[in-house]
C-alpha cells in the first residue's frame, strides 16, 4: 500500500523536523503505478513531505500531473516558515490526494482538504482507525499534544535496578545499566525538542544532557529547572554540544536575582521566572510556556526530587525505564520521591505501550492512563 511507504518516509524525519511534524510523502502514477517521486519533511524551515516529494519526481524526469499523492498528515494551507504544501500540490497538477490523519494545527485542521477538493483535486482521508493513521499520530504525539493539549508530551527517562533504585545512598549510579541501552537512550534524547533537568542533577553530575551516542542531525534543547539561579556558569551545560551542533537554553527560576540572570544569560540562557508555591517553579506554567516555544516532546531526565514533583502534580505522561538485571537494595534512590500514598488507588496507573529488550536491560514505555486520550478524540 503506498501509504506504508509514505510512513516509512516519515519515521526518517523523526529526529530531524522538530518542530514540525514528522511527515512523509509517496507519489503514485496514474498509468502504470510506479513511485515517481517520495519525501519527507526537512528541518525547520526547509522543505515539507509534498514538496520534496515534487522535486524528488521532478529529478527523475517524472510528470505528476494526474498522478496520486500519499500523505500521512493533511498538507498545510498557511504561509508559515514555507509556503503552503496544498500550492505546491495544486501547482502540480496531482489528480487525488490521500491522507492518513488530519492536522491538528489550528491554522490548518481541515483547511488544507477543503484547498484541495476546491481546486478540484480528489481527496480521500483515511479512517481515524486505519494502520496509517494511528501510526502518523504516533510518530507526531509531541506535535498532536502541543497543538491540542498546548503542552510538550513529557516523557520521563529512568535507569533503574530491578528492584527500583536509581543510585546508591552515596550517590553512584554509574553504570546501572549497559551500554545498549546507554545508546538507546540517547536516541530517545535526539527525538525530543528538548531535555529537561533539575538543578540538584546540575550540581551533582555536571552533565552535557546532549545527544552524544548517536548521530544526529539537531540537539535538542536544554531545559533547567533551578529555582534559586544557582546553576554555575562553568557548568559544562553551557559548553559546545557533542558534534557541532548548536542549542538553546532555558533556565527556569522562581526568584529573580539581577546579577545571576545577567550572567547566565551572558553564557547564552534565556532565563525565566514562573514562581509557584514555596518558592519553587511552577512546573504547569513552564510546560504551557514550552508549549508557546515550540517543544512537541520534552524528555525528563532528572533525579528522585524532580520526577516526583512531575508525577504529584499530574505533568508526566509516559514513562521511558531501563531495568537492570541488578539488585541493590535498600538505601538508594527510589525513581521518584511522591507519597506516601494512603491507598493504592492513589498510585499512578499506567498502561504498558513497549517492553523490549536492549542489550543486556529492559526497556518499558508505560503511559499514564488517559493522558494520550487527545489522539483518538
Amino acid at each position: 500500500m503506498p501509504i506504508d511507504g509514505a510512513s516509512a518516509l516519515a519515521r526518517r524525519a523523526l529526529t530531524l523536523s522538530n518542530p514540525n511534524p514528522r511527515v512523509g510523502c509517496t507519489i503514485i502514477s496514474s498509468s502504470d503505478g510506479r513511485v515517481i517521486g517520495q519525501g519527507h519533511t526537512q528541518q525547520a524551515g526547509g522543505p515539507h513531505a509534498e514538496v520534496m516529494a515534487l522535486r524528488d519526481a521532478q529529478a527523475r524526469g517524472e510528470s505528476v500531473e494526474g498522478a496520486t499523492a500519499y500523505v500521512t498528515l493533511e498538507p498545510c494551507s498557511h504561509h508559515g516558515r514555507t509556503p503552503p504544501c496544498c500550492d505546491a500540490l495544486i501547482a502540480a497538477h496531482v489528480a487525488k490526494v490521500v491522507v492518513a490523519t488530519s492536522d491538528p494545527n489550528p491554522l490548518v485542521a481541515g483547511r488544507g482538504l477543503e484547498r484541495l477538493r476546491a481546486a478540484g483535486i480528489t481527496v480521500e482521508l483515511l479512517p481515524p482507525d486505519s494502520e496509517a493513521a494511528r501510526a502518523s499520530r504516533e510518530l507526531n504525539i509531541g506535535f498532536f499534544s502541543r497543538m491540542i493539549r498546548k503542552t510538550p508530551w513529557v516523557r520521563m527517562k529512568v535507569a533503574a535496578s530491578l528492584d527500583g533504585s536509581t543510585a546508591l545512598g552515596n550517590g553512584v549510579s554509574q553504570w546501572i545499566t549497559g551500554e545498549a541501552a546507554r545508546t538507546d537512550g540517547h536516541a530517545w534524547r535526539a527525538r525530543a525538542c528538548a531535555v529537561l533537568t533539575g538543578i540538584g542533577t546540575v550540581l551533582e553530575d555536571d552533565p552535557m544532557l546532549d545527544v552524544r551516542l548517536v548521530d544526529t542531525p539537531r540537539q535538542p534543547h536544554l531545559v533547567i529547572v533551578d529555582s534559586r539561579l544557582e546553576t554555575p556558569l562553568t557548568a559544562r551545560l553551557f559548553g559546545p554540544p557533542a558534534q557541532g551542533l548548536a542549542r538553546k537554553i532555558f533556565i527556569y527560576c522562581a526568584v529573580i536575582e539581577p546579577q545571576k540572570q545577567a550572567a547566565l544569560e551572558a553564557r547564552g540562557a534565556t532565563v525565566i521566572c514562573l514562581p509557584g508555591p514555596q518558592g519553587k517553579v511552577d512546573l504547569a506554567a513552564m510546560l504551557r510556556d514550552l508549549g508557546q516555544r515550540e517543544v512537541n516532546e520534552l524528555h525528563l531526565e532528572a533525579g528522585h526530587k524532580l520526577n516526583g514533583s512531575f508525577i504529584r502534580e499530574g505533568l508526566v505522561d509516559e514513562l521511558l525505564l531501563y531495568l537492570a538485571p541488578l539488585l541493590l537494595g535498600s538505601g538508594g534512590h527510589g525513581m521518584a520521591g511522591f507519597g506516601p500514598l494512603q491507598t493504592l488507588d492513589d498510585g499512578m496507573k499506567l498502561a504498558f505501550h513497549a517492553i523490549d529488550p536492549v542489550g543486556e536491560d529492559l526497556r518499558i514505555v508505560a503511559r499514564v492512563r488517559g493522558h494520550d486520550a487527545f489522539l483518538h478524540a
